[in-house]
């Protein structure tokens, strides 16, 4: 999916600008915002749940945005990677480890972190994480954080196919696929 299906609002909608600030970033309201603020609800909605795991959440920024990453590759969401390879570069993400989010398997990553990446990888497959899996997640984390992580997880797949089906525009700024991504792309299901 390659063209708008929804248009952005204009940049001074103020829906979208009451929504669709973003803390520390000065300009207009980014499409996803101004592309949301068609539904005022929704937008509100929307926002309130991903401010929460943005800035209130328990899981450490680092490996959070390791898991939006990995989720927005899996997805082929272009957009999602993009912004949050900003964002993941400030939590503490080198550019090498952005490069490798966008890469299948878990080869030269510490446990945890390998253990991020299956969870991410294995709700984009299969919408359940293994049994193997979740027992390396629960050396490192406790109920709350699981319970975080998959919401995360979830909550970044809906986000990354609401901008593929919507058509959602890249923002002039923030990078695109790194190079060297091998860009996922998943079949579609067989309605059947």
């Amino acid at each position: 999916m390659t063209d708008v299906r929804i248009p952005p609002l204009p940049a001074d909608d103020p829906v979208a600008a009451k929504y669709g600030g973003v803390p520390g970033r000065s300009g207009p309201p980014l499409n996803i915002f101004r592309t949301l603020a068609h539904d005022e609800a929704l937008l509100r909605g929307f926002t309130r749940l991903g401010s929460h795991l943005l800035r209130e959440g328990r899981v450490p920024a680092r490996e959070r945005e390791m898991v939006i990453l990995r989720v927005g590759w899996r997805c082929g969401s272009e957009y999602e990677f993009g912004q949050h390879t900003v964002i993941g570069r400030a939590a503490g993400l080198g550019d090498d480890e952005i490069v490798r989010l966008a890469t299948d398997g878990t080869d030269g990553w510490a446990a945890d972190d390998a253990g991020l990446l299956r969870l991410a990888d294995e709700l984009c497959a299969d919408d359940v994480v293994s049994d193997d899996t979740w027992e390396a997640l629960r050396r490192r984390w406790d109920q709350p954080e699981l319970l975080e992580l998959l919401v995360l997880a979830g909550y970044y797949r809906l986000v990354s196919g609401m901008l593929n089906s919507a058509g959602v525009a890249l923002e002039a700024r923030p990078p695109g696929w790194p190079d060297g991504a091998q860009v996922a792309r998943r079949a579609p299901r067989d309605p059947a």
